[in-house]
C-alpha cells in the first residue's frame, strides 16, 4: 500500500483551517492522531478523503510548509472594531465560484455586444450621501410612491433584485457553498460581498443571514459598485464600522430605503415603540432592522437604547423565521434561479442548448448535477427546450 509523505504541518494547518471539529475528525481518521506526530502517514486514498472532509486542496498537501493563501478581495470586515483572521474555506470557495462565475459572464457579455455599465465606479467617498442615494434610487426606480405597490418589504426585496437583474448587476443570494447545502455559510464571518466590474458587476449575499437583514445588505453592496470597489463587507447595522468605505457605504443604504427627511416627517411622537417599528416598516417596505437603525440616526434612541432594542428585535425576528421555515420548507431564495440571477442563468442555459457550452461547465456554474434538473431551470427563465 502506497503512503504518501506529508508533513506533519500541512496536517495540522488543514484542521485549523477548516474549523472542523477535531473529535469528529478523529472518528473519521483513526489514524489522525498518528499523522498529526509525523509516526504514520497516509495512504493517498486517504489523503483525498481527508483534503475533501477539511475543503482543501489536495495539491496543497505536496508542499512542504502551509502555504500562504492571499485573501482574493479586499476585506472590509470588522467585529466589535477587529479585523477578522483567516477566513473560512466556505468563505474563499464561494468567493472562487462567483469570481468563476463573474469570468464565465464577463466573456459572454462581450460576445455578445453589452456595453459597460455607467453606474459602476460613478461615485467618490467625497460625494454628498443623499445625492448619491436618490440617484441610485433612481436607477432602481425604488421611490416611496413606487414601493406602495408592494404588501410587504420582502416583495419590495423581490423587485429590488429584479431590478438589479434587468440593470446587469448579477445578484446570488445563497445560504451554502455552490449547491452543497452541508457547507452553511455563517453570516457572522460574513454577509455579503462585491466584485465590481463594468461589464459583469457581481453582488453576493449570504442567504443564511436573517431574511430581514437582506434589504440593508444588497443596498450597501450597491453603494460599493457606485464606488467601483470589490470588497468583502460585514454590513452589522448594529455596529458602526471603522472602515471609511464602509461608513459611507452603510450612510448611502440607509439612505436609499428611508431617506432621513421623509422618516423624520413620518414620525409619530406619542406612538408606542412597537407600533412604530411596524407602521414605518409598512410604510418605508423595509425590514424593523433599517427603522431602528433611522432611528438611532434621527437621534430618537442613544447608543444603549439602539442595541438594546435591536437584538431584542433580532430574537424575535429569528423565532418567527424559525417557524415560517417549518411551515413552508424554506424560503424563496432556495430557489436556483432567485439565487445565482436569473440573467447569468439564462445566459448560461441559451449557450448550454446551443451547444457553446458544455454541460459539464453549465452543471458547475449553475450547481446543478443532470440534464433534468437544467431543464428545469431553462423553463424557469423562459427558455423552451
Amino acid at each position: 500500500m502506497i503512503r504518501v509523505d506529508v508533513s506533519k504541518r500541512l496536517i495540522h494547518w488543514a484542521i485549523e483551517r477548516s474549523g472542523a471539529s477535531a473529535d469528529l475528525l478523529h472518528k473519521q481518521f483513526p489514524m489522525l492522531p498518528k499523522w498529526l506526530t509525523g509516526e504514520r502517514q497516509p495512504t493517498f486514498k486517504q489523503l483525498e478523503t481527508f483534503a475533501q472532509k477539511t475543503h482543501s486542496p489536495i495539491g496543497y498537501f505536496f508542499l512542504s510548509e502551509p502555504p500562504d493563501e492571499p485573501f482574493p478581495i479586499p476585506d472590509f470586515r470588522t467585529i466589535v472594531n477587529r479585523d477578522l483572521a483567516q477566513p473560512s474555506p466556505n468563505l474563499l470557495d464561494t468567493i472562487y465560484l462567483c469570481q468563476q462565475r463573474q469570468e464565465w459572464y464577463r466573456d459572454y457579455a462581450c460576445a455578445v455586444g453589452e456595453k459597460p455599465l455607467p453606474f459602476v465606479g460613478s461615485a467618490q467617498l467625497s460625494d454628498d450621501i443623499i445625492a448619491t442615494a436618490e440617484t441610485i434610487r433612481k436607477y432602481f426606480r425604488y421611490n416611496l410612491d413606487q414601493r406602495t405597490a408592494f404588501r410587504t418589504w420582502t416583495g419590495a426585496l423581490r423587485h429590488f433584485i429584479d431590478q438589479a437583474d434587468q440593470l446587469g448587476i448579477l445578484v446570488m443570494v445563497r445560504g451554502f457553498v455552490g449547491s452543497n447545502n452541508k457547507r452553511k455559510l455563517n453570516p457572522e464571518e460574513f454577509r455579503g460581498f462585491t466584485l465590481a466590474d463594468q461589464i459583469a458587476p457581481l453582488i453576493f449575499i449570504n442567504g443564511a443571514d436573517t431574511k430581514s437583514a437582506l434589504m440593508f445588505t444588497l443596498a450597501h453592496e450597491l453603494a460599493h459598485l457606485w464606488l467601483g470597489e470589490t470588497a468583502l463587507s460585514d454590513v452589522n447595522m448594529r455596529i458602526a464600522s471603522n472602515h471609511e468605505v464602509e461608513k459611507w457605504c452603510d450612510a448611502v443604504a440607509a439612505e436609499i430605503l428611508v431617506p432621513l427627511n421623509a422618516f423624520n416627517l413620518a414620525i409619530e411622537h406619542d406612538e408606542p415603540h412597537r407600533d412604530t417599528l411596524d407602521s414605518l416598516a409598512l410604510k418605508f417596505k423595509v425590514s424593523t432592522f433599517v427603522i431602528l437603525k433611522r432611528l438611532y440616526d434621527a437621534d430618537r434612541l442613544n447608543q444603549d437604547q439602539f442595541c438594546k432594542a435591536f437584538d431584542m428585535e433580532k430574537e424575535r425576528l429569528l423565532a418567527m423565521e424559525r417557524r415560517r421555515s417549518s411551515r413552508d420548507g424554506g424560503s424563496y431564495y432556495r430557489t436556483t434561479t432567485s439565487s445565482i440571477s436569473k440573467r447569468f442563468a439564462h445566459a448560461v442555459v441559451v449557450t448550454t442548448w446551443k451547444g457553446h457550452t458544455s454541460f459539464t461547465e453549465a452543471y458547475r456554474l449553475l450547481g446543478c448535477r443532470n440534464t433534468s434538473k437544467l431543464r428545469e431551470i431553462s423553463h424557469s427563465v423562459g427558455v423552451d427546450v
